[in-house]
């Protein structure tokens, strides 16, 4: 599995400011409507009740909400960065300011688990980091992204 399979050029987005984590969501919603035809709300809810499990801010600025949601036939994902870092309940406290969003299949099982490990993998890289927070472009940002070897592991 790579970025690329689950990661669409359009699926990317620079976000001058959210309010809040609730509106952030919101904003996700719309962006999976407009790029993978998700009811918005629906999302909404599932990053809602996931997030309320624990938080998914992972540390050094970065977030993965993810969820389950019904009718989906593959795992597929939404990177956003935020101009301005917001407060996500991080692990290690810091506000985040690089988002992806990912999405499974309800059984998705094993897949679901690779794709949160193959992102959480890239964006961990500091130097992919770097790269996305020096960028606004989303052609490129989707090209840091995607540019990375990710098979390993898997």
């Amino acid at each position: 599995m790579q970025l690329s399979d689950i990661l669409k050029p359009g699926a990317v987005k620079v976000i001058a400011s959210a309010t809040s984590k609730k509106r952030l969501f919101h904003d996700i919603g719309e962006m999976a409507e407009s790029c993978y035809g998700f009811d918005p709300q629906s999302v909404v809810e599932a990053l809602i009740e996931r997030e309320n499990l624990g938080p998914t801010g992972v540390g050094q600025g970065v977030a993965l909400p993810h969820a389950r949601l019904p009718d989906l036939e593959q795992v597929c994902g939404l990177f956003i960065r935020l101009d301005r870092p917001m407060d996500f309940d991080a692990v290690d406290r810091q506000p985040v300011d690089l988002v992806f969003a990912l999405f499974a299949p309800e059984q998705a099982g094993a897949d679901h688990l690779k794709a949160l490990a193959l992102v959480s993998r890239t964006l961990r890289d500091a130097a992919t980091c770097i790269k996305l927070r020096a960028n606004s472009e989303q052609a490129t940002l989707h090209a840091i992204l995607t540019e990375r070897p990710s098979s390993q592991a898997a």
